[in-house]
């Protein structure tokens, strides 16, 4: 198993596993698949020296990623905390990767200079929500019913860790 920085090449595969997460209706928001070119201007953003794209690879395949984004881009105060967004392979899940891809980005937070990471989880992904407590994340906010799936409402709570005193 080797994580490493993503590169554009890469985002065929990390569309099509968050295409997946799309598909369970309980790990994104989204309802509708996404298209490459919808991501391309995400993936940018992404620069590997701050806020970066990881991806997990088995035997050359791209079985998981994990990313760092911005928490309210161009506000000064809150440049130290970031959002954290995982997803691993259908194929691949229940195997570590996710718990492996966790490790390595907090192992990475000091050298990026990021001092808080926090997630935000519909309420019904039981296994995230179990991921996040492995590494001692807490819930720090809920926001009730703000999603719809098809009449299915849900939360959304957040879970955040302080990376750095």
């Amino acid at each position: 198993m080797q994580i490493r920085t993503a590169k554009f090449e890469d985002l065929h595969a990390i569309v099509q596993i968050y295409n997946q997460a799309v598909e369970t209706k309980k790990s994104t928001a989204d309802l509708t698949q996404v298209e490459v070119s919808d991501k391309v201007k995400w993936f940018y953003e992404h620069e590997s020296q701050k806020h970066p794209i990881y991806v997990c690879e088995i035997n050359g395949i791209i079985c998981g990623w994990i990313s760092l984004s911005p928490y309210r881009q161009g506000r000064e105060a809150l440049r130290y905390t970031v959002e954290l967004s995982y997803y691993v392979d259908s194929n691949h899940q229940k195997k570590g990767i996710g718990t492996r891809m966790i490790e390595y980005i907090i192992r990475k937070c000091p050298e990026l200079n990021i001092k808080t990471i926090f997630a935000i989880v519909l309420e019904f992904n039981e296994a995230s929500i179990k991921l996040l407590k492995k590494f001692k994340f807490e819930r720090w906010g809920y926001l009730p019913k703000v999603a719809d799936f098809d009449g299915e409402e849900c939360g959304h709570l957040y879970y955040g860790l302080r990376v750095s005193e």
